[in-house]
């Protein structure tokens, strides 16, 4: 490749100290290259030109949609005339969850039009929709404890902003703890800490132990002024119609494409992103950015001529907004290449100014990684922390593979996501060129090392 020689690396590998004796040879056998691919990503606006036309020209990309396939033989076709290896796509079925008209209206103490939002999953209303009373709780636990209340009303959960993960159980949960009590519909508050009377969809699912109720979400603003009508002693009666519902599944695919490895090109470094999104807005964030960085770091290897050792392979996984369909799928039809996986890296967090890396796998493969993050320093995403990988990698994971995720400025991620607001406006091609970077010279290094990450 034109530095120093795979032996001399094992050398210094061997020599001394192991963990130090790597760490000098990774970032002085790759910052060279590294410096290339970081200055070229830079100079090179192809990722966000690539991910506007994209997203304007197919706009949201849901499971079952005309769209979504439009886009992927889109994305196939072009990455032919990048000039990738081994573009094809992988059938795949996905859930086809169709939304159908919708809306809610506050009927009393007055009228107002609520901006909503079903979830993904959900079951509709009857025709004429759902009017009743509201019970405002801001908890499981409050419910629990005026579940006398509860019977033939709306439930509305207005559970304050606690981080993504302790707040979206409402969103997913929320529907059969509403029901187990005899609430006819529910509605949660958009699980975001930032609204400009924008919900938010998402998945949410059903047991068996309970009847299968609408689910649907509104505004942070309409969910704090219908708790605070309550307060006030008011009568609240809302309205909620939904045409939702789950039809067939279809045939999608999973989108591949590969720089082919030099002299190893059945191992492979596995880089990508969800190419679904939901069916608001246009998904530029989420994650049409990250397959689309993901796509531009390879293209960009072979523009430079860099091919290393092993495959570096880009994949747009599927359905993972409701289903992990895709990725699931992948991991099956790949079981048996499981052990030539060298790593998984995925960008599913929005393109936005990249910090480093989470990383998931052994500690000695840990020290590798954290050493070619040294290589990101110029660009300020060098921070390799344990413990991260993502959705679509999952599955690999847990059949052993090492992951990472791409770590990004996180602050507006929750404002857009999963609503009509991820548009391409809210992304900056500076911050998407170093995503691209950043993914580019992880990859790169990691493929043409001269061993495996450890496991």
């Amino acid at each position: 490749m034109g530095y120093r020689s795979t032996a001399s690396l094992l050398a210094l590998m061997l020599l001394g100290p192991p963990a130090v004796a790597a760490q000098s040879a990774i970032v002085d056998q790759y910052r060279d290259v590294a410096d290339r691919i970081i200055e070229a990503a830079l100079a090179d606006s192809t990722a966000y030109e690539r991910l506007t036309e994209l997203v304007d020209r197919f706009g949201h990309r849901f499971s079952g949609s005309v769209s979504l396939e439009r886009a992927i033989d889109w994305i196939l076709e072009e990455m032919r005339v990048d000039g990738l290896d081994n573009v094809h796509g992988e059938p795949v079925m996905v859930p086809h969850w169709v939304r159908g008209r919708e809306s809610a209206e506050l009927i009393e103490p007055r009228r107002r039009t609520l901006p909503v939002l079903g979830l993904g999953g959900s079951v509709g209303t009857p025709p004429q929709g759902v009017r009743a009373q509201v019970l405002v709780v801001e908890s499981f636990a409050e419910l629990r404890e005026r579940a006398a209340e509860a019977p033939g009303k709306i439930v509305l959960f207005d559970a304050p902003w606690d981080g993504y993960g302790p707040t979206v159980q409402y969103r997913t949960r929320g529907a059969d703890a509403a029901a187990a009590v005899g609430a006819v519909a529910s509605m949660i508050r958009s699980v975001t800490p930032y609204s400009q009377q924008t919900p938010h969809t998402g998945v949410m699912s059903y047991g068996d132990s309970v009847p299968r109720i609408p689910h649907a979400a509104i505004t942070p603003e309409d969910a704090s002024m219908i708790h605070r009508m309550q307060e006030r002693g008011g009568r609240i009666v809302v309205r909620l119609m939904m045409e939702a519902q789950t039809l067939p599944d279809v045939e999608s695919r999973n989108l591949v494409g590969e720089l082919l490895g030099s002299t190893l090109p059945n191992e492979a470094v596995i880089l990508g992103g969800h190419i679904d999104s939901w069916d608001v807005g246009q998904g530029a964030m989420d994650d049409a950015g990250g397959v689309v960085a993901a796509w531009e770091a390879v293209r960009l290897l072979h523009d430079l001529g860099l091919r290393p050792r092993r495959s570096i392979r880009v994949v747009g996984w599927t359905n993972e907004e409701n289903g992990l369909a895709g990725a699931n799928a992948y991991r099956d039809a790949h079981l048996a290449e499981i052990d030539d996986i060298v790593l998984a890296i995925e960008s599913d967090a929005g393109v936005f100014k990249p910090l480093g890396f989470g990383f998931g796998g052994t500690p000695a493969a840990y020290e590798v990684v954290r050493e070619v993050g040294r290589l990101l320093d110029p660009i300020d995403a060098g921070d390799i922390r344990m413990g991260g990988g993502g959705a679509d990698i999952g599955p690999l994971m847990r059949a052993g593979v090492p992951g990472m995720g791409l770590t990004v400025d996180g602050t507006r991620y929750f404002w857009y996501h999963h609503t009509e607001a991820d548009t391409i406006d809210k992304l900056d091609p500076r911050e998407m060129a170093e995503c691209v970077a950043a993914m580019a010279v992880m990859a790169y290094v990691i493929a043409d090392l001269p061993e495996k990450l450890p496991r």
